[in-house]
């Protein structure tokens, strides 16, 4: 048997180029904060009975038989974040200054009106995220048939933001082998899919750019709350553990906390407190800058990125 002679790092795939965190120029951020915090609400629609074939996301199966069958349960539940839990989410925000970068699938775009108007009001970004919340891309798709469900979703986005979405989030943070390259392609600057670093970089992609913002996928209220069973006080409290450790290690160099939520689960009457202590945390730190998918990447593409304080 050969003898390897030189190792290289592992690579996870043809878009994400090997980088160990300590031997990176210095990330700072604007005003000197040490940690970026960007809230990304996954604003979804669940079918009732969606078409033959679709695979729905993890977070909207339970054991039963969706989407073979109807599962009023899991689909209803669902519905529930966009009747009254995306309210409560945005009273939370609205008291702690937050504004949020809101993954938006095509049917709540077109058919929420209500809610896509008080995201415009506030300010809140608005990105590309799925053609509904009850069917993920996946592999078996054509190339032609995935590029046409990215460009539904994303025409649907920029038909009620009136502007082209410039991010991207995954329904339950899904990419095919392809994905990162056809969203490149189609202009997008950025994904929030990839849990692999806390700070954002590039992907490698033969044309355009287009950036990672990585999500912290161990925070994200489904899989923690929902999935793991993890009580919501100890998942509000793992959330200002993680907070405050990344302003300690941002004051060497820049971190980025990604934070996914979805107002039909945390938007609920008992969950809701738990959110609103995790936001009084955050803005009551002078060392956080609490921003967009966008403003987070406009700054990292920027001149003052790296520049020593």
């Amino acid at each position: 048997m050969g003898r390897v002679t030189e190792l290289q790092p592992a690579i996870q795939s043809e878009y994400v180029s090997w980088s160990a965190l300590p031997t990176r120029p210095r990330l700072t951020w604007p005003g000197g904060a040490k940690l970026a915090v960007c809230v990304l609400l996954h604003l979804e629609h669940a079918e009732f009975l969606p078409p033959a074939g679709t695979v729905p996301p993890n977070s909207l199966v339970r054991r039963g038989p969706y989407p073979a069958l109807s599962d009023i349960h899991s689909t209803s539940v669902n519905e529930y974040g966009n009747r009254v839990g995306i309210f409560r989410v945005m009273d939370a925000l609205d008291t702690h200054g937050v504004r949020a970068t809101a993954a938006i699938d095509a049917v709540v775009a077109s058919r929420y009106s209500e809610i896509v108007s008080r995201c415009r009001e506030r300010s809140w970004e608005l990105i590309g995220h799925a053609t509904t919340g009850s069917r993920l891309l996946t592999q078996s798709m054509t190339e032609a048939e995935e590029l046409a469900y990215l460009r539904n979703a994303l025409d649907a986005v920029a038909e009620v933001a009136e502007r082209r979405p410039r991010g991207w989030a995954g329904l339950d943070y899904t990419e095919t082998t392809r994905t990162a390259r056809l969203l490149a392609e189609l202009g997008v600057d950025y994904v929030c899919d990839w849990p692999n670093d806390e700070q954002p970089y590039d992907l490698v992609v033969p044309t355009g750019r287009l950036t990672s913002l990585p999500v912290a996928i161990h925070l994200d209220d489904v899989f923690t709350h929902y999935k793991r069973g993890i009580p919501m006080d100890r998942w509000a409290r793992s959330v200002r553990e993680a907070f405050d450790q990344l302003v300690i290690d941002g004051a060497g160099s820049g971190r980025l906390l990604v934070l996914g939520l979805h107002p039909w689960l945390v938007g609920h009457p008992f969950r809701i407190g738990h959110v609103e202590r995790v936001l009084a945390h955050m803005a009551a730190s002078p060392d956080v800058w609490l921003a967009t998918g966008s403003e987070v990447v406009d700054w990292f593409r920027g001149p003052d990125a790296y520049r020593s304080a």
